[in-house]
């Protein structure tokens, strides 16, 4: 009786040092999803840990005692199920709309949220370690610095002509900032009738999207009467439309 309980205790403390060290890492994933205030934030992906870490520990020491004589059992089986179940989670933080797909990013951080857990639960604490380490590293120091990389429309220019006094400006920017474009507008001209005036501007816009394909979105504005795209490499053409 007494080896047996020296061993439940030994077998308990180790399941709540996992399941501290679970806590504690995937709380640095969490703060960093909340601080950007995503859907997914601290509470969510310190949930995922813990809950995938307790299913690995389950499966690693809850059946022990319900085994015959001699039997033996797959600690894997249930921790291959979480792996599917966790897809199911990071899928519903994906959202889309037009052509932009947001929450890619949260999604993939549940699922690293998902393998610090099991890591931990499984008694590796190096690899969970080092999995949050290069995940943070990832999001605050290498993808900030893969954005100052400048990308093939860093010098392309967007010369919009559209119908003044209609709140058309207003649309446009409203379309590209739901797209992820930032704006600069760099020169405005006046053209066409007293009756019918036109603004030709010059605008530059940044984005993760390539600007080929806002182009079609601004066409679809009301009130947009062309839409042409300069500075564009030599071996492509430029995106140009009319209305």
């Amino acid at each position: 009786m007494g080896d047996a309980y020296g061993l439940f205790t030994r077998t308990t403390l180790v399941e709540i040092w996992l399941l501290l060290a679970t806590f504690i890492l995937c709380s640095f994933i969490g703060a960093e999803r909340q601080v950007r205030q995503k859907v997914a934030g601290y509470r969510t992906h310190v949930l995922v840990g813990l809950g995938s870490c307790t299913f690995t520990l389950i499966s690693a020491y809850g059946f022990s005692a319900a085994l015959p004589p001699g039997g033996t059992m797959d600690p894997a089986r249930i921790a291959a199920q979480i792996v599917s179940g966790i897809g199911f989670l990071g899928a519903g933080v994906i959202f889309k709309g037009r052509n932009v797909v947001r929450g890619l990013t949260t999604a993939a951080s549940i699922w690293v949220a998902a393998a610090v857990g099991m890591a931990c639960g499984a008694g590796m604490l190096s690899l969970a370690l080092s999995l949050t380490a290069f995940h943070l590293i990832t999001l605050y120091v290498v993808s900030p610095a893969v954005r100052k990389i400048p990308t093939q429309d860093a010098n392309k220019v967007l010369h919009l002509g559209y119908a003044d006094n209609q709140g058309v400006l207003r649309e446009v920017l409203a379309v590209a900032t739901n797209m992820g474009f930032s704006s600069s507008i760099l020169s405005t001209n006046k053209a066409g009738t007293d009756q019918k005036p036109i603004v030709l501007m010059d605008i530059r816009f940044h984005g993760h999207l390539p600007l080929r394909e806002l182009v079609p979105y601004l066409l679809d504005v009301p009130g947009v009467k062309s839409v042409t795209v300069h500075g564009a490499d030599p071996n492509e053409d430029d995106d140009d439309g009319g209305a």
